[in-house]
């Protein structure tokens, strides 16, 4: 049976409780609905939904809405509305949060008899999501935002303990082994996340989207495919594009790369959901400052420190000495278009790998400074790409100012910048090319999905 390409197809999507996770499902909804004639539903919870509304232009509000999860409260009173989500979430309360989301599945099974969906699309975390689907006659398929290289080690490691992984240049060092594990830390009802991921996974229908694209992930993505027994479809990078509106903050950044050279200011931040320790941003401001390379540096802090003032947190005096040559932005900046302009030689990053795929999507060469999570595993990947080189750390993690200027200063100023700066561009034009052809699979790989439940009904 073919369904009709006039006759609308709905999608409810269920990402975890992150921005970080949020953002890729709103920026697939986008490509779906460009494509064939979906109607998504993004599933969240209030405090969410809020932040991540603006990013959504008016001529997307036909067929993207957003849908309210109400997770329980009064019975964890530790846990209030404006905590049901990670942004500003205190880490103690991770687990608490992780709790409450399962506690949200009767409240998300009302939704699915609501608006009976064609198709479920969810995220790493929640089993119960695709269970109730099924019971319902929903066809449902994983989504994974982190990258396959993190992904399949994850796996490997999962099921094959004592084998090495077959990839040498993805590696973990001894002082970030021992954070690796707080990826599968204990979770709620006495499952820990490694099995509720590896439940998630099997509970999808044949198929597995990923965040990424084959031009640079191609053998992770093949090994993946065979650890977990399903086809994995890349959906490209998923980068947002820029917002038509300019504000205020924009325009005087803009005005100031325009009168840098050309690939001579790097662009420093560290996502949105990490903030730097007082130590670590004093040893970056120093490296900054000794590398002599002109900056824009996006400094945030935690929502208990809004107060806190940027000059409290840098070297005395740095201001002064870097005069012109630097620019602090406090919160936000408009990151999108900084990587897009000429001016940018370099992106000084978390490698969170929303960013690390900006950044290659924009051509721009990574200074790599990886700090928790996927991270150090993204900052490999960068490495063996070509596509930067990352800032080493002492043996016990710690970061050095003299080690951020000397990698600066390779990526950006020296002879070794022409073949990094080569790379990204050639990454960034192949990537490009497939990604029409990426979203236009996985389209094609949903439709028999949606076909084979029309014939089931």
């Amino acid at each position: 049976m073919v369904y009709s390409e006039h006759k609308s197809i709905t999608v409810l999507m269920l990402p975890w409780l992150a921005h970080g996770h949020i953002s890729p499902f709103l920026e697939l909804a986008k490509k779906l609905t460009s494509k064939r004639n979906f109607h998504i539903f993004i599933c969240s919870t209030p405090v969410n939904l809020t932040s991540i509304k603006p990013k959504l232009s008016p001529k997307y509000s036909h067929c993207i809405e957003f849908v309210e999860l109400h997770l329980p409260h009064e019975e964890l009173p530790e846990l209030p509305p404006h905590y049901h989500t990670t942004n500003g979430l205190p880490p103690h309360l991770m687990s608490t949060l992780k709790r409450a989301f399962d506690m949200s599945s009767n409240n998300f099974s009302n939704i699915l008899t609501t608006l009976k969906p064609d198709l479920l699309i969810y995220d790493f975390i929640p089993p119960w999501a695709p269970s109730l689907a099924s019971l319902q006659n929903i066809p449902s398929v994983r989504f994974i935002t982190t990258s396959a290289a993190l992904t399949s080690l994850r796996v490997h490691h999962l099921k094959n303990p004592s084998v090495k992984f077959p990839f040498p240049s993805i590696y973990l060092r001894d002082y970030e082994a021992k954070k690796f594990n707080n990826l599968l830390e204990p979770s709620s009802n006495g499952i820990n996340d490694g099995d509720r991921v590896q439940q998630c996974s099997a509970r999808s229908c044949n198929i597995i989207l990923v965040k990424t694209s084959r031009e640079i992930e191609a053998k992770y993505v093949d090994y993946l495919s065979g650890l977990l027994g399903k086809k994995i479809v890349p959906v490209g990078p998923l980068v947002q594009e820029p917002m038509d509106q300019k504000v205020d903050e924009e325009t005087w950044i803009m005005k100031s790369l325009n009168k840098r050279e050309r690939s001579s200011v790097v662009y420093v931040c560290f996502g949105s959901e990490y903030f730097l320790s007082r130590e670590q941003i004093e040893e970056l401001a120093h490296g900054l400052e000794l590398s002599k390379v002109s900056f824009i540096w996006v400094i945030r802090f935690p929502k208990e420190e809004k107060g806190k003032r940027v000059e409290e947190v840098l070297p005395e005096g740095f201001l002064e000495r870097v005069g012109e040559k630097g620019i602090i932005v406090e919160g936000w900046a408009p990151q999108a278009n900084i990587l897009k302009h000429s001016s940018v030689g370099g992106f000084v990053s978390h490698c969170g790998w929303s960013s690390v795929l900006e950044s290659i999507k924009s051509g721009v060469p990574i200074i790599a400074i990886p700090m928790h999570l996927d991270q150090p595993i993204n900052a490999r990947l960068v490495e063996e790409l070509g596509a930067g080189l990352e800032v080493k750390r002492t043996g016990e993690g710690i970061l050095q100012r003299e080690e951020v200027a000397k990698v600066i200063r390779k990526v950006v100023v020296e002879k070794i910048r022409e073949g990094v700066r080569k790379k990204a561009l050639e990454l960034r034009d192949n990537m490009k090319k497939r990604e029409d052809e990426e979203i236009d699979g996985v389209v094609e790989e949903l439709m028999q999905f949606v076909g084979e439940k029309e014939l089931t009904l």
